[in-house]
């Protein structure tokens, strides 16, 4: 069985919650390769040097410097979308004919699939959610997602089947692949099954923040980092969440900076912080949720699947949430006052079961 994964690259968070699925497929004993983009390849590599890469289209997503201007965008580069979609779909199907793939599977990449292939889609956002003056419009967007889950043969959410699991209503409702199934494949990270918890031995951070998200944005969130945490005592890690780069490391003041951090270094800094101050996607939510972090989320502006996320989890008790726009040191320091913790993620294992299903399909169609 040959198996092309290909995740979408609107930030790095789809690459990483592809971890465990390539895992997966491979313990079963598929032949995986990976459809890239430059500014995932290099993370890629890291943690899987032997695997093949194939070049995808990129989505070439910038976000507008004003996160209440999104659904404008949206609109304004609609056509630049659709147009990378139609392009993506016969990346697909050439990538078929020209390798004999015999499953696709797409990471929220919207016509990443081929009618010669087995085709499988994953989202965890079955809700598009809108900001409030723009509800009216949810119904249109769960329409165009159900319709988007249909040309797959079958569709993966990464959370758990009971309510509210991790994403609550984004997850757990919206638009469906009517009659093709679908099915929740547990929290995805790619930090499962790792042991090892903060040790006595490591550097202990105040806080360790982790920088992420597509520009202007995520320099954005950059530069506010690094003037609040100068005015905050005590110890405290950046990791900027550029992989495409070459590793460096320094330190300014009380501040110590990394490019970029592989993964049981990353992990390491994680669990030995006293507070994590990141962005609130999703693939984030389940990485600190798989490390027993204790999190202060700062909603992209604009990516309103981050704001709901970060408020529903803040109402739970799970995390801290601050917005944008406020975060400062005084907000930084009265977050520290805040008891919160995520509940362990329940070990289950679905995503196993859903990739064996994969491989008895395909026996039986070869029969």
């Amino acid at each position: 069985m040959k198996v092309l994964v290909a995740p979408l690259d609107w930030g790095l968070g789809h690459a990483t919650r592809c971890v465990p699925v390539v895992r997966e497929f491979l313990r079963a004993g598929a032949e995986v390769e990976l459809a890239v983009v430059k500014a995932n390849a290099s993370f890629f590599r890291e943690v899987f040097p032997d695997l093949r890469q194939r070049l995808a289209p990129s989505y070439n997503i910038v976000y507008p410097k004003h996160g209440y201007n999104m659904a404008f965008w949206l609109l304004k580069n609609s056509l630049h979308l659709n147009a990378v979609m139609r392009y993506e779909h016969h990346f697909a199907e050439e990538m078929v004919a020209r390798h004999g793939y015999d499953v696709l599977f797409s990471d929220n990449r919207f016509a990443f699939c081929s009618k010669d292939a087995y085709s499988i889609y994953m989202t965890h956002q079955r809700r598009i959610a809108f900001p409030q003056a723009f509800t009216a419009f949810e119904g249109i967007g769960t329409m165009w997602h159900s319709n988007v889950m249909r040309k797959f043969d079958e569709v993966w959410v990464p959370d758990m089947e009971f309510f509210p699991g991790y994403a609550g209503s984004l997850s757990h409702s919206g638009a469906t692949p009517g009659k093709k199934p679908m099915r929740y494949v547990g929290t995805l990270s790619r930090f499962s099954g790792r042991s090892g918890t903060a040790t006595n031995g490591a550097p202990k951070y105040k806080v360790v923040a982790v920088v992420s998200g597509v520009e202007p944005a995520r320099t954005q969130f950059e530069q506010q980092l690094r003037e609040s945490l100068a005015e905050i005592p005590g110890r405290h890690m950046m990791i900027l969440g550029k992989p495409s780069v070459e590793y460096k490391s320094w330190r300014d003041g009380n501040i110590e900076f990394h490019t970029h951090l592989a993964t049981d270094a990353f992990a390491d800094a994680v669990q030995n912080a006293d507070f994590v101050v990141s962005r609130g996607g999703y693939s984030t939510v389940m990485d600190m949720a798989e490390l027993g972090a204790k999190c202060i989320f700062v909603p992209t502006p604009g990516q309103f699947e981050q704001i709901v996320l970060a408020h529903d989890l803040s109402k739970a008790g799970y995390a801290v949430e601050i917005p944008a726009e406020k975060l400062s040191s005084e907000t930084l320091a009265r977050a520290f006052e805040s008891c919160v913790k995520f509940p362990a993620p329940v070990k289950q294992d679905l995503l196993k079961l859903a990739v064996e299903d994969v491989v008895k399909k395909l026996k039986e169609r070869s029969l």
